[in-house]
């Protein structure tokens, strides 16, 4: 009432719109927020298929923060989902040696150095080949075929010293995007076995590579 007299109709009819529009950025925002934590590897999924978005999509998604939805095993270790992200030489399609035909994708740590293959956490909300393919494209931006799994290995975290429990996959790259969510932490390059098995700083990633060109050479050998 003391605002109608002062106001008048006006500030009557001026206070509700704003309050309405506060409410409005407010849920907009909330909504945003949720979807960048909850959705955006799914909204992906459905622009790459239309020609020119791939690039926008990148550029707006943002990686999962958090560990509201983590996994955990039995023992209450946490799950740790990661991927070879791999590509085989097209100019020397003869050769047996698996070694010289296969190429592997690295990234660094976050502090932009060591070498490694991309992992995180395993969330409720996805499967776990599900989660290989999201780490690959928030670390790496690699999107591909993620294939049978290699195996399973336990490791220490170095900044909680405890143990985690990870699975790991091969992933047969079939697209490398310019704009990625970590890009601007982590820098990636393709590098040779040798080069990957002398900088890996991961025991246990090395042993997940040995098995993967194991499983190809097998397969080439068959072929």
């Amino acid at each position: 009432m003391d605002l109608l007299r002062v106001g008048g109709g006006v500030g009557l009819r001026i206070v509700p719109k704003l309050a309405v529009f506060g409410f409005l950025i407010s849920a907009s925002v909330s909504f945003a927020s949720w979807l960048g934590a909850r959705s955006l590897f799914r909204v992906w999924e459905f622009l790459k298929g239309e020609e020119g978005k791939t690039e926008k999509a990148m550029m707006t998604m943002v990686a999962r923060q958090g560990r509201e939805l983590q996994r955990y095993s039995s023992c209450g270790r946490r799950l740790v989902v990661g991927c070879i992200p791999y590509k085989l030489k097209k100019d020397d399609p003869c050769t047996k040696d698996i070694d010289k035909l296969v190429q592997v994708l690295v990234i660094s740590s976050q502090k932009g150095h060591g070498m490694m293959f991309p992992k995180g956490g395993w969330e409720s909300d996805e499967t776990i080949k599900q989660a290989a393919s999201r780490e690959a494209l928030e670390e790496a931006g690699v999107h591909g075929n993620v294939e049978s799994k290699l195996g399973r290995w336990m490791y220490k975290s170095n900044r909680y010293n405890v143990l985690y429990e990870a699975i790991m996959f091969p992933l047969n790259v079939k697209e490398e995007l310019p704009y990625w969510p970590e890009m601007e932490v982590r820098k990636r390059r393709w590098v040779s076995v040798a080069e990957a098995r002398e900088g890996c700083q991961h025991v246990w990633m090395r042993e997940a590579l040995e098995k993967l060109l194991t499983r190809l050479g097998q397969q080439i050998s068959n072929a």
